[in-house]
């Protein structure tokens, strides 16, 4: 039984097909999806679900992208979701240097300001990393979080790797492990202790091989644990009950 510890189902390209990618996904023994909020309308969407289904998750948060959009008001609003017995992590939050929509300089601040949040709600937070990692790094350095947290989508080195893991950090794991140039992703998988890996679709997006460059939806997290298995030379149904545990563990649900 797997948790998909990142996707978006609340993303428009399910609005067609919404109750078949969850026949699909419990099908293929897809037990927990964490669904993640990047802004203030996502996070309350990612709430709605989790209310809805039992076997959704919500996080909530603001992506960096959406940094301008933040006020004092917003940050008050998801306090109060951030309470919700549902909501299981603070995210997705960070840097994203590759397309900068938001100045770097308010990005780090807000980033920073959700970190604090996160220790006062009591959650741990889903950081979201892009061509950041020095800046990422001088942060959680800094402001460690309280409760813990995991990288999504893990990119950096196997030397900013273990600076992580010595923090705390959760190390997740998507559809690029999969890919035929991702030698540096299987390094750091391959190297990784065992205890502190999640796997996630990051749906729709990244979808793993061979289905790179289509739709992804939480089915294919099978993908992701399969290829893990086969860097970690374990049985897929041990590779998939270590990341259920994990997720467990991090979230608070062991």
């Amino acid at each position: 039984m797997i948790w998909d510890t990142h996707a978006h189902l609340d993303d428009k390209d399910y609005e067609e097909d919404f109750q078949d990618v969850l026949s699909r996904m419990k099908a293929a023994g897809i037990s927990r999806v964490t669904n993640v909020g990047y802004d203030l309308a996502s996070s309350k969407r990612s709430l709605k679900l989790a209310q809805d289904y039992d076997f959704i998750y919500a996080a909530i948060g603001i992506h960096p992208h959406n940094a301008e959009e933040v006020t004092a008001e917003l940050l008050d609003q998801l306090q109060d979701m951030a309470r919700q017995p549902k909501v299981l992590a603070w995210g997705e939050i960070g840097l994203d240097y590759y397309r900068d929509l938001s100045p770097r300089s308010l990005q780090k601040d807000i980033f920073i300001r959700q970190i604090e949040l996160a220790d006062k709600v009591g959650l741990p937070i889903i950081i979201h990393n892009r061509d950041a990692h020095q800046d990422v790094l001088e942060i959680v350095r800094a402001h460690p979080p309280n409760y813990g947290g995991v990288f999504h989508c893990y990119s950096g080195s196997w030397e900013m790797a273990k600076i992580l893991l010595n923090i705390g950090f959760y190390l997740s794991f998507a559809g690029p492990v999969t890919f035929k140039n991702a030698r540096h992703t299987v390094e750091v998988a391959k190297n990784a202790p065992l205890d502190r890996i999640l796997v996630e679709t990051d749906s729709p997006y990244l979808s793993p091989e061979p289905r790179r460059g289509k739709r992804n939806e939480p089915t294919y997290v099978s993908e992701v644990v399969k290829k893990l298995a086969e860097i970690k030379k374990l049985s897929l149904e041990d590779m998939a009950h270590q990341t259920r545990h994990n997720a467990e563990k991090l979230f608070g649900l062991a």
